[in-house]
Protein backbone atom coordinates (compact mmCIF):
# COMPACT_ATOMS: atom_id res chain seq x y z
CA UNK A 1 0.00 0.00 0.00
CA UNK A 2 1.53 3.65 -0.49
CA UNK A 3 1.98 5.96 1.79
CA UNK A 4 -0.06 8.33 0.07
CA UNK A 5 -2.18 10.64 2.84
CA UNK A 6 -5.74 9.48 3.47
CA UNK A 7 -8.20 12.28 4.19
CA UNK A 8 -11.49 12.45 5.72
CA UNK A 9 -13.08 11.99 2.41
CA UNK A 10 -12.25 12.45 -1.42
CA UNK A 11 -14.79 13.26 -4.19
CA UNK A 12 -15.81 10.97 -6.57
CA UNK A 13 -14.71 11.75 -9.57
CA UNK A 14 -16.09 9.74 -13.01
CA UNK A 15 -13.77 8.67 -16.16
CA UNK A 16 -12.49 12.21 -17.24
CA UNK A 17 -13.26 11.07 -20.72
CA UNK A 18 -17.09 11.09 -20.20
CA UNK A 19 -16.71 15.09 -19.28
CA UNK A 20 -15.42 15.83 -22.34
CA UNK A 21 -18.62 15.27 -24.29
CA UNK A 22 -20.30 18.27 -22.23
CA UNK A 23 -18.02 20.26 -22.12
CA UNK A 24 -17.89 20.51 -25.68
CA UNK A 25 -21.37 21.34 -25.79
CA UNK A 26 -20.99 24.05 -23.47
CA UNK A 27 -18.41 24.99 -26.02
CA UNK A 28 -20.96 24.80 -29.26
CA UNK A 29 -23.63 26.68 -27.09
CA UNK A 30 -21.36 29.53 -25.68
CA UNK A 31 -24.03 29.29 -22.74
CA UNK A 32 -21.74 29.20 -19.58
CA UNK A 33 -24.25 30.27 -17.17
CA UNK A 34 -27.62 32.49 -16.43
CA UNK A 35 -29.97 29.48 -16.64
CA UNK A 36 -28.11 27.79 -19.46
CA UNK A 37 -29.48 23.75 -21.09
CA UNK A 38 -27.08 21.96 -18.61
CA UNK A 39 -28.59 24.45 -15.43
CA UNK A 40 -32.07 22.75 -17.12
CA UNK A 41 -31.48 19.87 -17.26
CA UNK A 42 -29.53 19.32 -14.01
CA UNK A 43 -32.82 20.52 -12.14
CA UNK A 44 -34.84 18.51 -13.93
CA UNK A 45 -32.68 15.55 -13.35
CA UNK A 46 -32.23 16.17 -9.69
CA UNK A 47 -36.21 16.68 -9.13
CA UNK A 48 -36.68 13.28 -10.59
CA UNK A 49 -33.66 12.15 -8.85
CA UNK A 50 -34.38 13.33 -5.06
CA UNK A 51 -38.30 13.03 -5.55
CA UNK A 52 -38.93 16.75 -4.67
CA UNK A 53 -41.93 19.27 -6.81
CA UNK A 54 -38.90 21.91 -7.65
CA UNK A 55 -35.40 22.80 -6.94
CA UNK A 56 -33.09 26.22 -7.71
CA UNK A 57 -29.46 25.58 -8.45
CA UNK A 58 -26.98 27.62 -6.74
CA UNK A 59 -23.27 28.45 -7.00
CA UNK A 60 -22.51 26.84 -3.19
CA UNK A 61 -25.05 25.64 0.13
CA UNK A 62 -23.71 28.85 1.67
CA UNK A 63 -25.13 31.40 -0.92
CA UNK A 64 -28.03 28.76 -1.10
CA UNK A 65 -28.65 28.86 2.55
CA UNK A 66 -28.39 33.31 2.57
CA UNK A 67 -31.11 33.27 -0.21
CA UNK A 68 -33.32 30.49 2.14
CA UNK A 69 -33.46 33.23 4.89
CA UNK A 70 -34.06 35.72 2.67
CA UNK A 71 -36.59 34.42 0.73
CA UNK A 72 -38.87 33.58 3.62
CA UNK A 73 -37.83 37.50 4.80
CA UNK A 74 -36.49 35.50 8.08
CA UNK A 75 -35.63 38.56 11.14
CA UNK A 76 -34.64 39.17 14.31
CA UNK A 77 -33.94 35.76 16.25
CA UNK A 78 -33.48 32.17 15.01
CA UNK A 79 -33.33 29.08 16.87
CA UNK A 80 -30.28 27.00 15.16
CA UNK A 81 -27.92 24.13 16.58
CA UNK A 82 -24.06 24.60 17.79
CA UNK A 83 -23.00 21.50 16.22
CA UNK A 84 -22.53 22.27 12.74
CA UNK A 85 -20.19 23.86 10.28
CA UNK A 86 -20.13 27.27 10.99
CA UNK A 87 -21.42 28.14 7.73
CA UNK A 88 -25.14 27.92 9.25
CA UNK A 89 -24.18 30.26 11.67
CA UNK A 90 -23.08 32.88 9.46
CA UNK A 91 -25.98 32.61 6.64
CA UNK A 92 -27.71 34.03 10.11
CA UNK A 93 -25.69 36.95 10.80
CA UNK A 94 -24.97 37.78 7.03
CA UNK A 95 -28.92 38.16 7.16
CA UNK A 96 -28.29 40.17 10.44
CA UNK A 97 -30.38 37.46 12.43
CA UNK A 98 -29.34 36.49 15.79
CA UNK A 99 -28.27 32.85 16.24
CA UNK A 100 -29.74 31.04 19.46
CA UNK A 101 -28.00 28.06 19.84
CA UNK A 102 -30.22 24.95 21.29
CA UNK A 103 -28.83 21.79 22.93
CA UNK A 104 -28.38 18.12 20.90
CA UNK A 105 -30.41 14.81 20.85
CA UNK A 106 -27.64 12.78 22.84
CA UNK A 107 -28.65 9.76 20.34
CA UNK A 108 -28.52 11.58 17.38
CA UNK A 109 -26.48 14.57 17.76
CA UNK A 110 -29.13 17.11 16.36
CA UNK A 111 -30.89 20.01 17.84
CA UNK A 112 -33.17 18.54 20.45
CA UNK A 113 -36.87 19.47 20.19
CA UNK A 114 -37.52 19.42 23.54
CA UNK A 115 -35.17 22.35 24.49
CA UNK A 116 -36.60 24.76 21.15
CA UNK A 117 -40.04 26.09 23.08
CA UNK A 118 -37.42 27.49 26.16
CA UNK A 119 -35.35 28.90 24.00
CA UNK A 120 -38.14 30.96 21.77
CA UNK A 121 -38.90 34.81 22.57
CA UNK A 122 -40.98 37.42 21.08
CA UNK A 123 -37.83 38.13 18.26
CA UNK A 124 -37.90 34.55 17.29
CA UNK A 125 -38.92 33.95 13.70
CA UNK A 126 -38.08 30.79 12.33
CA UNK A 127 -35.93 27.46 13.47
CA UNK A 128 -33.37 26.25 11.62
CA UNK A 129 -32.40 22.68 12.41
CA UNK A 130 -29.08 20.58 10.66
CA UNK A 131 -29.69 17.03 9.66
CA UNK A 132 -26.01 15.96 10.94
CA UNK A 133 -24.05 13.45 9.00
CA UNK A 134 -27.35 12.73 6.63
CA UNK A 135 -29.47 11.80 9.74
CA UNK A 136 -33.07 13.64 9.52
CA UNK A 137 -33.75 15.54 12.27
CA UNK A 138 -37.08 14.64 14.36
CA UNK A 139 -39.48 17.09 11.25
CA UNK A 140 -42.66 16.05 13.33
CA UNK A 141 -41.73 17.55 16.61
CA UNK A 142 -39.46 20.42 15.15
CA UNK A 143 -43.21 21.41 12.50
CA UNK A 144 -44.95 20.73 15.79
CA UNK A 145 -43.12 23.64 17.35
CA UNK A 146 -43.44 26.04 14.14
CA UNK A 147 -47.01 26.09 13.50
CA UNK A 148 -48.19 26.34 17.57
CA UNK A 149 -45.06 29.26 17.40
CA UNK A 150 -45.96 30.38 13.82
CA UNK A 151 -42.43 30.02 13.07
CA UNK A 152 -40.70 29.32 9.58
CA UNK A 153 -38.48 26.08 9.18
CA UNK A 154 -35.51 25.81 7.17
CA UNK A 155 -33.11 22.98 7.23
CA UNK A 156 -29.84 23.36 6.89
CA UNK A 157 -29.91 20.08 4.93
CA UNK A 158 -26.15 20.24 3.68
CA UNK A 159 -25.42 16.41 4.40
CA UNK A 160 -29.08 14.79 3.98
CA UNK A 161 -28.52 14.61 -0.32
CA UNK A 162 -30.64 11.16 -1.42
CA UNK A 163 -31.43 10.65 2.32
CA UNK A 164 -34.95 9.23 2.55
CA UNK A 165 -37.63 8.72 5.10
CA UNK A 166 -40.48 6.56 4.94
CA UNK A 167 -42.22 9.38 2.88
CA UNK A 168 -40.01 10.46 0.71
CA UNK A 169 -37.16 12.68 0.20
CA UNK A 170 -36.03 13.96 3.48
CA UNK A 171 -35.35 17.41 1.78
CA UNK A 172 -39.32 18.19 1.23
CA UNK A 173 -39.72 18.46 5.06
CA UNK A 174 -39.92 22.46 6.41
CA UNK A 175 -40.49 25.74 4.28
CA UNK A 176 -37.22 25.20 2.74
CA UNK A 177 -34.47 23.10 2.57
CA UNK A 178 -31.21 24.28 1.13
CA UNK A 179 -28.50 21.54 0.49
CA UNK A 180 -24.81 21.40 -0.35
CA UNK A 181 -22.63 20.41 -3.27
CA UNK A 182 -19.36 21.24 -2.49
CA UNK A 183 -16.63 18.82 -3.48
CA UNK A 184 -16.61 16.85 0.13
CA UNK A 185 -20.55 15.80 0.07
CA UNK A 186 -21.93 12.42 -0.91
CA UNK A 187 -22.77 14.57 -4.35
CA UNK A 188 -20.62 16.78 -5.96
CA UNK A 189 -20.55 19.96 -8.88
CA UNK A 190 -17.16 20.55 -7.64
CA UNK A 191 -18.80 23.97 -5.99
CA UNK A 192 -22.63 24.38 -6.02
CA UNK A 193 -25.67 23.81 -3.68
CA UNK A 194 -29.31 23.77 -4.65
CA UNK A 195 -32.52 25.07 -2.62
CA UNK A 196 -35.39 23.02 -2.31
CA UNK A 197 -38.89 24.85 -3.25
CA UNK A 198 -42.34 23.35 -2.69
CA UNK A 199 -43.53 24.81 -5.39
CA UNK A 200 -43.36 27.04 -8.57
CA UNK A 201 -43.82 30.25 -7.20
CA UNK A 202 -41.39 29.74 -4.45
CA UNK A 203 -38.68 28.56 -6.72
CA UNK A 204 -39.34 31.61 -9.45
CA UNK A 205 -39.14 34.11 -6.40
CA UNK A 206 -35.39 32.14 -5.89
CA UNK A 207 -34.50 32.54 -8.63
CA UNK A 208 -35.37 36.03 -8.93
CA UNK A 209 -33.00 36.64 -5.75
CA UNK A 210 -30.01 34.15 -7.14
CA UNK A 211 -29.81 36.57 -10.18
CA UNK A 212 -29.89 40.00 -8.42
CA UNK A 213 -33.25 40.23 -8.11
CA UNK A 214 -33.84 40.91 -11.86
CA UNK A 215 -37.14 39.85 -13.13
CA UNK A 216 -35.99 41.21 -17.36
CA UNK A 217 -34.11 44.18 -18.52
CA UNK A 218 -35.62 46.66 -16.85
CA UNK A 219 -37.38 45.11 -13.72
CA UNK A 220 -35.49 44.70 -10.12
CA UNK A 221 -37.80 43.27 -7.96
CA UNK A 222 -35.36 42.88 -4.78
CA UNK A 223 -31.71 43.42 -3.41
CA UNK A 224 -30.74 39.88 -4.84
CA UNK A 225 -27.55 38.31 -5.06
CA UNK A 226 -25.36 36.23 -7.63
CA UNK A 227 -25.78 33.20 -6.67
CA UNK A 228 -26.31 31.16 -10.23
CA UNK A 229 -24.71 28.01 -10.88
CA UNK A 230 -22.18 27.45 -14.08
CA UNK A 231 -22.89 25.37 -17.43
CA UNK A 232 -19.76 23.91 -16.31
CA UNK A 233 -20.44 22.60 -12.75
CA UNK A 234 -24.12 22.04 -13.76
CA UNK A 235 -22.34 19.50 -16.77
CA UNK A 236 -20.32 17.77 -14.09
CA UNK A 237 -23.54 17.02 -11.93
CA UNK A 238 -25.56 15.39 -15.00
CA UNK A 239 -22.30 12.88 -14.96
CA UNK A 240 -22.04 12.45 -11.48
CA UNK A 241 -25.65 11.91 -11.29
CA UNK A 242 -25.06 8.45 -13.20
CA UNK A 243 -22.50 7.37 -10.67
CA UNK A 244 -24.63 8.67 -7.37
CA UNK A 245 -25.82 5.39 -6.70
CA UNK A 246 -22.88 3.53 -7.29
CA UNK A 247 -21.13 6.20 -5.26
CA UNK A 248 -23.47 5.36 -2.39
CA UNK A 249 -23.06 1.90 -2.21
CA UNK A 250 -19.26 2.28 -2.27
CA UNK A 251 -19.84 4.58 1.14
CA UNK A 252 -22.46 1.95 2.53
CA UNK A 253 -19.66 -1.03 2.46
CA UNK A 254 -17.18 1.38 4.32
CA UNK A 255 -19.70 1.93 6.78
CA UNK A 256 -20.53 -1.38 7.36
CA UNK A 257 -17.16 -2.57 7.45
CA UNK A 258 -16.25 -0.16 10.24
CA UNK A 259 -19.21 -1.10 11.89
CA UNK A 260 -18.39 -5.18 11.68
CA UNK A 261 -14.58 -4.36 13.03
CA UNK A 262 -14.84 -1.84 15.39
CA UNK A 263 -17.81 -2.50 17.50
CA UNK A 264 -15.94 -4.54 20.23
CA UNK A 265 -13.32 -1.80 20.64
CA UNK A 266 -13.89 -0.85 24.34
CA UNK A 267 -13.92 2.81 24.06
CA UNK A 268 -15.26 3.41 20.81
CA UNK A 269 -18.97 3.19 20.25
CA UNK A 270 -20.48 5.21 16.94
CA UNK A 271 -24.04 6.51 16.19
CA UNK A 272 -26.93 3.88 15.86
CA UNK A 273 -28.49 4.58 12.07
CA UNK A 274 -32.00 5.67 12.18
CA UNK A 275 -34.18 3.49 10.43
CA UNK A 276 -34.58 5.05 7.29
CA UNK A 277 -35.44 3.96 3.57
CA UNK A 278 -32.29 5.14 2.62
CA UNK A 279 -29.12 6.36 3.84
CA UNK A 280 -26.13 8.48 2.18
CA UNK A 281 -23.59 7.54 4.42
CA UNK A 282 -21.84 10.96 4.18
CA UNK A 283 -20.03 10.35 7.39
CA UNK A 284 -18.63 8.10 9.77
CA UNK A 285 -18.37 9.50 13.22
CA UNK A 286 -16.86 7.53 15.90
CA UNK A 287 -17.21 8.73 19.77
CA UNK A 288 -13.50 8.37 21.87
CA UNK A 289 -14.83 7.59 25.53
CA UNK A 290 -13.00 7.33 28.46
CA UNK A 291 -12.48 3.96 28.47
CA UNK A 292 -10.21 3.82 25.44
CA UNK A 293 -6.17 4.20 26.12
CA UNK A 294 -6.31 7.47 24.61
CA UNK A 295 -8.20 10.77 24.59
CA UNK A 296 -10.16 11.79 21.36
CA UNK A 297 -7.26 14.25 20.64
CA UNK A 298 -4.59 11.97 21.73
CA UNK A 299 -6.36 9.46 18.88
CA UNK A 300 -6.35 12.47 16.24
CA UNK A 301 -2.64 12.76 16.37
CA UNK A 302 -1.97 9.53 16.23
CA UNK A 303 -3.58 9.07 13.64
CA UNK A 304 -2.06 11.86 11.91
CA UNK A 305 1.06 11.01 12.60
CA UNK A 306 0.47 7.84 10.20
CA UNK A 307 -1.35 10.28 7.59
CA UNK A 308 -4.67 9.55 7.93
CA UNK A 309 -6.48 12.62 8.52
CA UNK A 310 -9.59 12.67 10.56
CA UNK A 311 -11.96 15.82 11.23
CA UNK A 312 -13.27 16.34 15.00
CA UNK A 313 -16.58 17.16 13.30
CA UNK A 314 -18.22 19.05 14.92
CA UNK A 315 -15.53 20.60 17.32
CA UNK A 316 -14.97 23.49 18.55
CA UNK A 317 -18.91 23.73 18.71
CA UNK A 318 -19.92 27.11 17.11
CA UNK A 319 -20.97 28.85 19.97
CA UNK A 320 -17.51 28.29 21.33
CA UNK A 321 -16.42 30.46 18.40
CA UNK A 322 -14.74 34.03 19.32
CA UNK A 323 -17.81 35.54 16.79
CA UNK A 324 -20.25 33.73 18.58
CA UNK A 325 -19.38 33.49 22.11
CA UNK A 326 -20.80 37.39 23.16
CA UNK A 327 -23.94 35.94 22.26
CA UNK A 328 -24.12 32.96 24.97
CA UNK A 329 -25.93 35.37 27.48
CA UNK A 330 -29.08 34.54 25.67
CA UNK A 331 -28.06 30.91 25.34
CA UNK A 332 -28.41 28.00 27.47
CA UNK A 333 -25.23 26.25 27.93
CA UNK A 334 -25.65 23.25 25.60
CA UNK A 335 -23.69 20.42 27.44
CA UNK A 336 -24.64 17.74 25.65
CA UNK A 337 -23.19 18.99 22.38
CA UNK A 338 -19.92 20.26 24.51
CA UNK A 339 -19.68 16.54 25.48
CA UNK A 340 -19.79 15.47 21.94
CA UNK A 341 -17.10 17.29 20.47
CA UNK A 342 -14.65 16.38 22.75
CA UNK A 343 -15.52 12.94 21.91
CA UNK A 344 -16.21 12.61 18.17
CA UNK A 345 -13.71 12.05 15.29
CA UNK A 346 -15.16 11.67 11.46
CA UNK A 347 -13.08 8.27 10.15
CA UNK A 348 -12.19 8.67 6.29
CA UNK A 349 -15.32 7.25 4.86
CA UNK A 350 -15.38 7.97 0.54
CA UNK A 351 -16.30 5.38 -2.25
CA UNK A 352 -12.81 3.88 -3.38
CA UNK A 353 -11.79 3.52 0.10
CA UNK A 354 -9.67 0.77 -0.58
CA UNK A 355 -9.80 -2.27 1.75
CA UNK A 356 -6.37 -1.47 2.92
CA UNK A 357 -6.69 1.72 3.80
CA UNK A 358 -9.73 0.98 5.91
CA UNK A 359 -7.54 -1.93 7.78
CA UNK A 360 -4.50 0.38 8.36
CA UNK A 361 -7.12 2.80 10.20
CA UNK A 362 -8.87 -0.30 12.16
CA UNK A 363 -5.05 -1.44 13.62
CA UNK A 364 -4.25 1.99 14.85
CA UNK A 365 -7.88 2.06 16.61
CA UNK A 366 -7.72 -0.64 17.95
CA UNK A 367 -3.81 -1.30 19.26
CA UNK A 368 -2.76 2.74 19.87
CA UNK A 369 -0.76 1.88 22.49
CA UNK A 370 1.54 -0.62 20.40
CA UNK A 371 1.56 1.42 17.40
CA UNK A 372 2.61 5.05 20.08
CA UNK A 373 5.36 2.42 21.69
CA UNK A 374 6.75 1.48 18.36
CA UNK A 375 7.18 5.31 17.76
CA UNK A 376 9.02 6.11 21.11
CA UNK A 377 11.84 3.09 20.36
Amino acid sequence: MSDKPIYVTEPFLPPLEEFIPYLEKIWESKRLTNNGPMHQQLEEALCEYLGVPEIALFNNGTIALLTALQALRITGEVITTPFSFVATAHALTWNDITPVFVDIDPNTFNIDPNKIEAAITPRTTAIMPVHCYGNPCDVDAIQSIADKYNLKVIYDAAHAFGVQDEGGSVLRHGDLSAVSFHATKVFNTFEGGAIICPDKKTKQHINNLKNFGIVDEVTVVAAGINGKMSEVNAAFGLLQLKYIDKALDGRKFVDSYYRSTLHEVPGISFLTPLDLEKHNFSYFPILVEDEYPLSRNELYFLLKENNIHGRRYFYPLISEASTYRQQSHINPSPDIALRVADKVLCLPIYPHLSIEEIDKIIQLIRQPTAVASSHET
